[in-house]
């Protein structure tokens, strides 16, 4: 029986959206391309999310390929990406309900270490029983030692959890190490039925 939701943090709980923070920041389009592909589509990027490399040093690093003039956005993107929070429509409610109901609520994110300073600013996040962070043990989804770190970490039997994330690939990596997964397209209504469809007691609207 399915007990545990383990959610992923990235376009689960919180918006991640590098053409949105790229408008936000207001980026020429003679620059979009270049910050597309230096920041976020970056070898720091997959660094950062690691934890072999601090942002000071990822920062560092991309300024030294890109113009002075993309400094500051370039600082802005990599220490504050996130700000405003924008959550997903949804998910807190969804993650107090889960929680109301006497399931175990966890997180399993690709993020760097400084994801502790803003994950408590992320609504729903007061709800979660436990955290894994990917900077934190440098390991990355879809690894199957970091879906079995967390449930070791959790003390949670593969077969009693769900996990949800919005990437086909870290899904497939989960279902690999035998636990049940759904791909989340950014629908918590549709969530709350394919939860249900898995016996989670969840209210479908």
């Amino acid at each position: 029986m399915i007990r545990n939701i383990i959610f992923d943090m990235g376009n689960v709980m919180l918006r991640f959206d590098p053409e949105f923070f790229l408008d936000r920041e207001g980026v020429t389009r003679e620059d979009r391309q270049l910050l597309l592909n230096e920041v976020f589509r970056s070898l720091e990027w997959a660094q950062l999310d690691r934890g072999s490399l601090s942002e000071e040093e990822a920062e560092e690093r991309i300024c030294a390929r890109l113009p002075e003039r993309l400094h500051e956005k370039v600082h802005r993107f990599v220490w504050n990406w996130e700000r405003p929070i924008c959550p997903i429509p949804g998910m807190a409610e969804l993650a107090k309900e889960l929680k109301e109901k006497g399931c175990g609520v966890f997180l399993l994110s690709n993020a760097s270490v400084r994801q502790h300073e803003y994950w408590p600013d992320i609504p729903g996040s007061e709800y979660f029983d436990g955290t894994v962070i990917s900077g934190d043990i440098k390991l990355l989804k879809p690894q199957p030692e970091i879906y079995r770190y967390a449930l070791r970490r959790f003390g949670l039997e593969s077969d009693a959890c769900v996990f949800v994330d919005d990437s086909p690939y870290n899904v497939e990596g989960a279902v690999y190490c035998g636990i049940p997964a759904i791909v989340f397209r950014g629908d918590s209504r549709q969530l709350r039925r394919e939860l249900r469809q898995m016996g989670v007691d969840v209210e479908t609207e």
